[in-house]
């Protein structure tokens, strides 16, 4: 059976170094693919709570709809837009060459032309990768797309995700989390955070349970902020394992400041990456 722990306050000291003599370049790039037409505050979430996480660069690679959207939400981001009725995939593999790594699938949609986007980035892509939301649920249509898949990529599924992955009934995902997220992770030699309430993060031969978070969290866009984390803290440069266990840690942190603040009733995505400076705070600065 693969070991199995938990994260506590003192794991926050993995989080990657902030050397003094330091560029943007330094904390990495993240290209975030997403944001269909009509849905443009998932790759928001994602790219504001990578910025809050540390890193240096986020692009965003999106129809070109959400270009006035971005740029007023998200200044700080630098956008590439695509047609998003023929999506070219040298526009996806450039955008992708330039980045450390990528977080491909929130609100992206699942069109054959967002099929045709998940494609160019699986051929394309060598850096960390992280796959999300309507990515998941595009290869949960079309298992060839498995095979395109680089090893050690992040796929971050919530039960349902998961049903959809494996066939399994959602009913026997909920029965055994750490189970159902370590097979995941073995067969597919990738790194699986199944998404509860107590998380499990899985590379088939380790798994992280964890325990920070709370109902206030199961809201629109908290899926989108974890993925930012996630991404950020790979193209910072850790492992996709130990950014994907930090990273769900750190969210979790971030939405219990939140409640604590504001009730778990009253929490949104957008207060969960405006607590996460909170918790980046107790970091030591290395």
């Amino acid at each position: 059976m693969p070991e199995r722990f938990s994260y506590n306050s003192d794991d926050l000291r993995k989080m990657p170094p902030r050397p003094e003599r330091s560029n943007k370049g330094t904390f990495g790039t993240l290209l975030v693919i997403g944001g269909s037409v009509g849905m443009a505050g998932a790759g928001y979430f994602a790219a504001k709570a990578a910025y809050r996480t540390g890193c240096g660069l986020v692009r965003l690679l999106t129809p070109k709809e959400n270009l006035a959207v971005y740029q007023t939400l998200i200044p700080e981001a630098t956008v590439t837009v695509y047609n998003a009725d023929s999506p070219d995939p040298a526009t996806v593999k450039n955008a992708v060459a330039r980045a450390s790594a990528v977080v491909v699938g929130v609100g992206l949609g699942t069109s054959d032309r967002s099929k045709a986007v998940l494609h160019a980035t699986l051929k394309a892509c060598t850096v960390p990768l992280l796959i999300d939301a309507d990515g998941l649920n595009l290869i949960a249509a079309d298992k060839e797309l498995f095979d395109l898949v680089p090893e050690n990529t992040v796929f971050t599924p919530h039960p349902a995700e998961m049903s959809r992955l494996t066939g399994l009934p959602i009913a026997s995902v909920l029965e055994d989390i750490p189970g159902i997220c370590e097979d995941f992770a073995a067969k597919h030699r990738a790194i699986c955070v199944l998404k509860d309430h107590a998380t499990a993060v899985s590379d088939g031969g380790k798994t992280m349970i964890n325990h920070s978070g709370n109902s206030g969290m199961a809201t629109g866009g908290s899926g989108d902020v974890l993925a930012g984390i996630i991404g950020s803290i790979m193209a910072q440069g850790s492992s996709p394992f130990d950014a994907a266990a930090l990273g769900v840690f750190i969210h979790g942190l971030a939405g219990d400041f939140a409640a604590e603040k504001l009730s778990e009733y009253s929490v949104t995505a957008s207060d969960i990456i405006e607590s996460i400076p909170k918790i980046m705070n107790r970091i030591p600065v290395k």
